[in-house]
This record gives structure tokens, sequence and C-alpha cells, in this order.
């Protein structure tokens, strides 16, 4: 807790890919055809498929757990903002940033954020963890 600091910032890329919507169907059960059928999904505002909006998300949960606080880190909340979709090919830059130290309760507040290789903000939120001491 004490290496960490407001405006600490961590990040991490991935580009969605097919078998990562086939895969997170399975492991999440959510089947929804926005995200696996493409002739239906061209008839909805979004014109074509979209990702599932929790893939982004979990990219979070990765920088969190792994860099920043990193391991060892028990979520204890997490809010997130729904903005834009996710596709099939976009690069997705997961970031976190320190917004809040909480000494005396052992908690972080971040700042959990996503955007596109064109820098469309996707997701916007906010989690609360419980650093490694």
């Amino acid at each position: 807790m004490s290496e960490l600091k407001i405006g600490d910032e961590a990040s991490l890329s991935r580009t969605v890919t097919e078998a990562d919507i086939i895969l997170f169907s399975g492991v999440s059960g959510d089947i929804n055809p926005m995200h696996l059928d493409e002739e239906y999904a061209k008839q909805t505002i979004f014109k074509g498929r979209i990702a599932h909006g929790m893939i982004a998300c979990s990219y979070l949960t990765a920088v969190l757990a792994n860099k920043l606080p990193g391991p060892g880190s028990i979520y204890a909340g997490q809010e997130f903002k729904f903005l834009a979709p996710v596709r099939i090919g976009d690069t997705v830059t997961a970031k976190v940033e320190v917004v809040e130290i909480i000494e005396a309760k052992n908690r972080v507040k971040l700042r959990t954020y996503c955007i596109n290789q064109n820098g469309t903000l996707l997701v916007d939120g906010k989690a609360t963890l419980l650093p490694p001491k």
C-alpha cells in the first residue's frame, strides 16, 4: 500500500477476436445474438455484431490483478458505464489510475476505463480494491 501513489497508472492492450467472443459466450453463458449472429445484429442500432461489453471489463480486471495494485489484490467493488460498442478486430486498451488511497481501511480507489484504437472511450468506471499488504 505504501508504494501506491495518486496518479499511478497501468494498462494493457488486446485485440478482440472471433475466438474471444465464442469462448466468452461459452464461459459466461451469454449467447445474445448481438454477439453471435451477424444477420440479426445487422438489423440493430449497431448494424453488426458487437463483443460482450464484459470482455473489455475483463481486460480491466487483468490490469488490476497483474499490474496495479497487482497480485494479491482483492476486488471490493466496481462500477461500469458502457459508452460505445466493442467490435471484432478492435484493439482495446484497458487503463487504470489510482484516484484515492484510504490507508486506514487498506483500500484504494481507481478510475477504470477502456479505449479503442481510435481513442474512443468504450467503458468508464471506478473500482475499489484491497491492495496486497
